[in-house]
């Protein structure tokens, strides 16, 4: 009797879905649920995809144009970096002063005659490079930076190192630029930062460290840089 039943109950639905074309059996929707799912899942893959592949090529831009810029300074101030006069730092592209300290007088801001000379050879090179059409758009600012020993308070070193790095500023547009050189462009990127005794690269407990750590730097951002700082933001945000 129940197989009976049964039987005429599915005669029934099967009259009623052939006589509805519209009607959907389970499995039929459950078919187009899926689809729809993997359609949304692709749609979210491909997505991530191309933010993977855009951060990966910011990452390679801003690896390959430090690299870039490093590889040109180095070829430019070969023989100041082999007779020990100039050093850089491919990390941060920071170009540093080296040998005994001649950029001031011990807690002076007025630059010395020495210092002066090297400026005056170093600066339109350094331009040069850095506002080329291979380098020109990618970089954010050129920062002079200063820094002290740890003689004195913090507040008044950094009031001296600012002081200094300005007096640098000053000197290398008004008195080392070329002809032809986009002064301009240079006035608009170049920056005058005091760091008093925040970043130190040698021991101030000694005479040597102190003299070290006493020094002005020339250091280079690049737009890449900035780019990946606001990817950094944006995942943060999320």
């Amino acid at each position: 009797m129940g197989g009976v039943i049964m039987r005429k109950i599915s005669e029934t639905y099967h009259k009623e879905e052939t006589e509805n074309p519209f009607a959907l059996s389970m499995g039929d929707l459950m078919a187009a649920l899926l689809l729809i799912f993997i359609l949304l899942l692709t749609s979210t893959l491909l997505r991530l995809q191309d933010e993977f592949e855009n951060k990966t090529q910011i990452a390679e831009r801003y690896s390959n144009i430090k690299e870039e810029i490093y590889n040109e300074l180095v070829k430019e101030f070969k023989n100041e970096i082999e007779n020990g006069s100039m050093s850089i730092l491919e990390e941060n592209l920071v170009v540093r002063f080296s040998g005994p300290r001649i950029e001031f007088e011990f807690g002076k801001l007025k630059l010395r005659e020495d210092f002066k000379s090297i400026l005056r050879d170093f600066f339109p090179r350094y331009v040069n490079i850095i506002t080329g059409p291979i380098f020109k758009a990618d970089i954010e600012e050129i920062r002079i930076e200063g820094h002290t020993d740890n003689v004195g308070t913090y507040y008044s070193n950094m009031a001296l190192s600012q002081s200094r790095t300005r007096s640098v500023l000053e000197f290398v547009i008004d008195s080392t630029m070329h002809i032809g050189q986009d002064i301009e462009w240079i006035k608009q990127n170049l920056t005058a930062n005091g760091l008093s005794f925040s970043k130190p690269i040698a021991d101030n407990n000694t005479n040597l460290g102190r003299g070290l750590n006493r020094r002005v730097e020339f250091r280079i951002r690049t737009n890449a840089e900035k780019q990946i700082q606001e990817i950094l933001n944006l995942n943060l945000n999320e």
